[in-house]
């Protein structure tokens, strides 16, 4: 085991060496008060989001006048670990979306229906006729959204123009399914996937590498979700935006179509303050924003001439992060001219490369582990698919072996006030139940994890798939042949708990 281990930790700086020459740090760093803004309110900025509730801070980034003047990955994240961006996804689509009509492949009038005329249900109402991909864009198509059926069925683009239709144009809907179908209409009319359509024309140019997209069961990329990419290259997409479509003097993206994607396309009424192309407009007069699930967003902030970045995994309302970015940092930022750097700056320098996730609070060890070490724990069935698990306790560390039902097996590693890392064979836990989930994303997966005894029957683990999203909390409660293993994800609500019979194949000592 020991080997191993060290055989994977040198495997795996090599990669994280080889990933950091190859995509990070590429945009020019500066400090917060040569560009005008006071280190102490962007330490206000992330000691608040640190201090969120029902939060983890995986990444915060700030740029100002295209430079980085700030950024924290609060341990045990790192800036080379790729995360899934949920909706910020839609951004990406609506981009490529104005690149083929830039090209004269697609209008914005051009009716949805006449791309899949072999999809189509046998009677086609006057509404899916009318339907445009105007429409798409700006969550306006007449469906109403159906969350469940890219859980139950593949044919996906069937599936949507088989929904009755209201009157398009007429009510905002905001519906992940309505960016697939761009994301199917862009191949239609280009020939490739929209992650290669996107690579070709601004992700090369803009050297963003390390980037995948999830597909569908029909081979489409999920459009309304599953981009994996870094925080440094949302940050560069998100300066894109802010710049008009130029990056680096060459207009990547046509400047008229940025302008629209950033425009009020659509009133949503009480939710939210208004949304343009796969964008939403932010409650700060100007700014813009890319938004996904569990707190992903890319802010734009043209009066500042700011980009903010952060990644995290929440259950609180994303207003309460944007509002420490209205409140606690941009208020501070009142001209160009460069400040003089002092005592905030070498305190924003420390607080940056010391932030750091909660430790699992509690003892070292329990008089039970002689009792239950290196003995399997067959488990009920349960939504991870994990079929037993063994518990090998070391000096301040604690190896959990798990075997999924599928047969995979790996070991997740748990530190004492320190957190561990290994990868895994098998996939992460995903919100998302859509059916191919996965596909088109590559491994392997690393979790990171910190332990501690509460009380001598009582295990405590946390796991954070740090190249991902999900966190699991979990509590393990020995009694004799029984242990109750009970199962928390992402600060999850107590409906989504999963809570288990353990079934002990020996008996105990």
């Amino acid at each position: 085991m020991k080997n191993k281990l060290t055989l994977f930790f040198l495997a795996l700086s090599l990669l994280a060496s080889a990933t950091v020459s190859a995509q990070i740090r590429e945009l020019e760093r500066s400090t917060p008060e040569a560009e005008g803004v006071p280190s102490g309110a962007v330490i206000a900025l992330m000691d608040s989001l640190m201090g969120l509730p029902k939060t983890d801070i995986h990444s915060v980034m700030v740029l100002r006048h295209g430079k980085v003047i700030a950024e924290a990955y609060p341990a045990p994240f790192a800036p080379e670990y790729r995360h899934t961006v949920f909706s910020c996804s839609k951004t990406f689509v609506g981009a490529a979306v104005g690149l083929a009509i830039s090209e004269n492949r697609l209008r914005l009038t051009d009716r949805v229906a006449s791309f899949f005329p072999d999809q189509l249900p046998d009677s086609i109402s006057a509404n899916l006729a009318d339907m445009t991909v105007r429409n798409l864009l700006n969550m306006t198509s007449g469906v109403t959204p159906d969350w469940n059926m890219r859980n139950v069925r593949t044919d996906w683009i069937k599936g949507y123009l088989g929904k009755q239709v209201k009157v398009p144009g007429e009510h905002f809907d905001y519906d992940s399914m309505s960016s697939y179908i761009l994301s199917a209409i862009v191949q239609k009319v280009t020939g490739m996937k929209v992650l290669d359509y996107l690579r070709m024309k601004l992700f090369e140019p803009m050297h963003i590498t390390d980037i995948s997209w999830e597909a569908s069961p029909e081979g489409i990329n999920t459009g309304g979700w599953g981009v994996y990419i870094q925080s440094e290259s949302l940050a560069k997409f998100g300066q894109l935006l802010l710049n008009r479509g130029v990056w680096k003097g060459k207009q990547l993206l046509p400047a008229w179509w940025v302008d629209q994607m950033m425009a009020k396309q659509s009133d949503t009424g009480s939710f939210g303050y208004g949304y343009g192309y796969q964008m939403w407009l932010c409650e700060y007069p100007g700014a813009i924003r890319m938004d996904g699930a569990l707190g992903q967003y890319v802010l734009i902030i043209p009066d500042k001439d700011m980009v903010v970045v952060i990644t995290e995994c929440t259950l609180i309302d994303g207003a309460t992060q944007r509002r420490l970015v209205w409140n606690r940092l941009l208020p501070a930022v009142t001209g160009d001219q460069p400040l003089i750097a002092g005592k905030d700056y070498k305190r924003l320098q420390k607080k940056q490369s010391s932030y750091q996730l909660p430790l699992v609070q509690g003892k070292a060890s329990s008089s039970l582990v002689g009792e239950y070490a290196d003995k399997s724990i067959m488990l009920e069935p349960n939504k991870f698919g994990w079929q037993s698990l063994e518990l090998h306790f070391k000096q301040k560390e604690v190896i959990m072996t798990v075997t999924e039902t599928n047969g995979t097996k790996y070991d997740l590693l748990f530190g004492y006030k320190q957190w561990k890392k290994a990868s895994i064979e098998g996939y992460p836990p995903y919100s998302i139940e859509a059916k191919g989930r996965f596909n088109g994303i590559e491994g392997p997966f690393y979790v990171a994890g910190s332990y501690a005894w509460p009380s001598p029957s009582t295990l405590e683990l946390k796991a954070h798939y740090v190249n991902w999203i999900t966190a699991l909390n979990l509590t393990l409660r020995f009694d004799g042949e029984n242990v109750q293993l009970t199962v928390k994800e992402n600060y999850s609500s107590e409906a989504k708990v999963v809570k288990g019979k353990v079934l002990f194949i020996f008996a105990p000592n």
